[in-house]
This record gives C-alpha cells, structure tokens and sequence, in this order.
C-alpha cells in the first residue's frame, strides 16, 4: 500500500497554550486536524464558561484564514468548581469536557484536585448531563516510584471513582502502560483511553541513554520497551477503546534544556507522518482510521469528519526540526527513523 485516505482526523488531547506560543504552534495542528480537545491549564487556569468561551476566541484568531479547525474547549477541574456554570458550558455548547488533575502532577497543575471527595458531588453533576471527564491518571505520592503512578493511580483513585459514579463518561489520558491498555479495554463504552504519538515511539531509554534528552522527557514519563508495545498493540488493534491524543505540549526550548527542564514533546507538527509509519511497521495499515479518526469521534459523540486527507508513501519527508515563535524556537519532536509518509 503506498496511499491512504481517511476522514480529516482529530486530536482528543491537545495543548496550545497561549500569546505568542499560540499563535505560533496552532497552524501546526489545523493544517492536518479538524477538531481536538484543548487542554485547560494555563496560567491562570481556564475554570468558568466564560474563560473558556474568551479562550475559544483567542485560538480562532491565531488559526490561518479558512482553516476549518475547531477547537472543542474544557474545563480545569478544581475543588470550588461552580456546577452550575459548568452545566449550562456544556449546554451551551461552549466545552466538551472536564479536565482532572492531580495537584502537582504535571505542568501547570498546582489548581488541580487535592481531596477527591470534593470533586464527588461535581462528578455526579458531570455523569447527569453527560460531560465527559479526562484524567490525567497519576497519583503524586512522595512513596511512589514515577514508573508506578499510572498503574497506582487506576487501584487507588480511577477504579474506586468509576464504581461510585457509574454512568460518568471517563476518558484516561494518554495511557503509558499495559495496565492502563487493559484497563481501558475491560472499561465498556463509559471509558476511553487515548495513546500519545510519542508513547507509541520512545520508551525511557530514549531520555536517559547516552546523556540527558530533554526533549524527550514528558509526563506521564515514557516507561519500559514493554508497555511501549502493549500500547503499540492496543492503538493498531482498532479497539474502539482507543483513540488518538497527541498531548503535543510546546514548551520554549530554553524551559526545556536546562537543570529543571519542562514536561512535553512537540509532535502537531509530523504525527500523522509517524502514525503511518508506526502502523506500517505494525501491518495495520487498514486500523489506522479507526485510532485517528473514527473512536474519537465515537466516544465524544460527534459526527465523523466528511473531510478527508491523503497519506501517500514515498522518499522520507523532511518536516523543520524548529518552530519559531515571537518568544523563541520550540523543538519538533524527533521519532530517531525515516519518515516515508506525506500528508497531500
């Protein structure tokens, strides 16, 4: 097979950011995405209907002219939530989802949930009216290894919350494990999981051998060559549990190369590219649709997009390695192999 059309696909995972970086990463994904699912953390985070409606506008303004990119907004999940105004946000059509942090998990998350009894009462409110919630799925105990938080985080927090709110839709976040892919998998049609680009590609080596590779560290950190395949296996499966989620995370590269480093790969700009290739490798060619651009949709109940775009396979793509912003180059995300897929 040398070419491949499939629906427009969309991301269920996406950040943006805001300002300058906006501006400068959001073409990246409209060029090839029709929707995607826009993470709520920044600084101060996106917490009312009405934050999130002005965020809305900011990002059209940054798309090119006649994009047709539509970004579906959400809500930061904290402990003093107002239920009423997240209802009548998603009634009014203004977010798709509810985004949970554990307090001190990843970027930008110091609002996030500290006592999950809090949250209780608002999840009730979420499964009532149908809002699904994204988890980022890790627990932040001093005790617990890095490696771990994923797998306890499903024990202690996923698990017992799912079975005292049944009916709320949960989607788990860009799953690192086989515990998480099995978990997804056994969760019926209230529990979806997305897989990162990146996961698909590096495991932990590709940070720590032969010296630092800061632009490979992210959170949830990439775990062992095992769970690497597990998730390989889980998004080529055509399982409608599984979706794509980028969580493409631009970070200045100064913030990223340097003693404390931040969290995320910058990968809007070639996913599709890798996608296709990693489901090449994998002989899953004819599953790829199914993770870009059909369980997504599915899952968030939306129309499956009436665009489509054209993979075609040929000499290696050369993608740029930088994106320049007001503020500063930003890093695209290297898989370490050829890429023989070109979006026309």
């Amino acid at each position: 097979m040398t070419q491949i059309t499939l629906p427009r696909p969309d991301d269920w995972h996406l950040h943006l950011r805001d300002g300058a970086m906006l501006r400068a990463v959001a073409p990246e994904t409209a060029r090839h995405f029709g929707r995607a699912i826009i993470m709520p953390n920044l600084v101060p985070p996106v917490v009312t209907g009405d934050q999130a409606a002005a965020y809305r506008d900011r990002i059209m303004s940054a798309l090119p002219e006649g994009s047709g990119f539509t970004p579906l907004m959400t809500l930061y999940l904290t402990e003093t939530t107002d239920p009423d105004d997240l209802a009548k946000a998603h009634a009014d059509g203004i977010i798709h989802a509810v985004k949970l942090y554990p307090a001190g998990a990843t970027t930008n998350s110091a609002s996030g949930v500290r006592d999950f009894d809090k949250v209780r009462p608002l999840l009730e409110r979420m499964a009532e009216i149908g809002c699904p919630l994204c988890v980022h799925g890790e627990v932040v105990d001093a005790d617990v290894d890095i490696f771990d938080r994923e797998a306890v985080f499903i024990d202690r927090v996923l698990d017992p919350l799912r079975r005292a709110t049944p009916d709320l839709r949960v989607v788990m976040e860009h799953i690192t494990t086989a515990q998480g892919a099995d978990y997804a998998r056994e969760g019926g049609d209230a529990l979806g999981a997305t897989i990162t680009t990146h996961h698909l590609v590096i495991n932990r080596n590709a940070i720590l051998v032969g010296g630092i590779k800061p632009h490979y560290y992210c959170l949830p950190v990439a775990k062992r060559e095992e769970h690497r395949l597990a998730l390989r296996k889980a998004a080529t499966s055509g399982d409608p549990s599984f979706f794509l989620g980028t969580d493409s995370a631009p970070h200045l590269d100064p913030l990223k190369e340097n003693a404390c480093g931040c969290a995320g790969c910058f990968t809007a700009t070639n996913t599709l590219s890798i996608l296709a290739e990693v489901f090449e490798q994998d002989g899953a060619l004819d599953k790829l649709q199914a993770f870009a651009s059909l369980n997504g949709p599915r899952f968030y109940g939306l129309p499956v997009s009436e665009q489509t775009v054209t993979l075609t396979k040929g000499d290696p793509v050369e993608y740029p390695k930088k994106i320049d912003t007001e503020d500063g180059p930003v890093t695209v995300f290297d898989p370490m192999m050829p890429l023989h897929w070109r979006v026309d």
